[in-house]
């Protein structure tokens, strides 16, 4: 997506959808960089059954994600519940902020928050580490 569409947004998220097998702690790296981008989604990229996530290094991920102020998603899905407990545990210890999304492509699947609530629990994340605990006004403040 174009710079100038991109500035034009609220929100964006930036997430691996294919070759998770080529350089993807460089390309999600790369994404925390890009000024425009807020939120890192899905972070391995994980399909539980059908494909393993990518084999990242958490550690300089997470750093990064510190330094740039860029919040790293638990997505609620069944199929993804993705970041694991251990890596949501491990970017809120940081200081990362970490928003729970449905991933809802239907109202139905506005059902999974539960999942992911359930998942940040597991990471012992508090009300202060979820970003989407607070107003809209409150988080647009945070990125500024």
């Amino acid at each position: 997506m174009p710079d100038e569409l991109l500035a034009q947004l609220d929100w964006v998220v930036a997430s691996l959808h294919t070759s998770l097998d080529k350089n993807p702690t460089e390309r999600v790296l790369a994404a925390i960089d890009n000024p425009h981008v807020d939120c890192i989604g899905h972070l391995t990229g994980r399909r539980i059954s059908r494909r393993p996530g990518a084999d990242l290094d958490l550690d300089r991920i997470v750093t990064r994600a510190v330094e740039t102020r860029t919040a790293l998603e638990i997505n609620s899905q069944p199929d993804r519940l993705d970041m694991r407990d251990v890596h949501a545990r491990l970017a809120g210890a940081a200081g990362v902020m970490i928003p729970i999304d449905t991933d809802a492509h239907s109202t139905t699947a506005l059902d999974y928050a539960e999942l992911g609530v359930g998942l940040a629990r597991r990471a012992w994340l508090t009300k202060e580490q979820v970003l989407n605990t607070r107003s809209w006004a409150k988080i647009e403040k945070l990125k500024a």
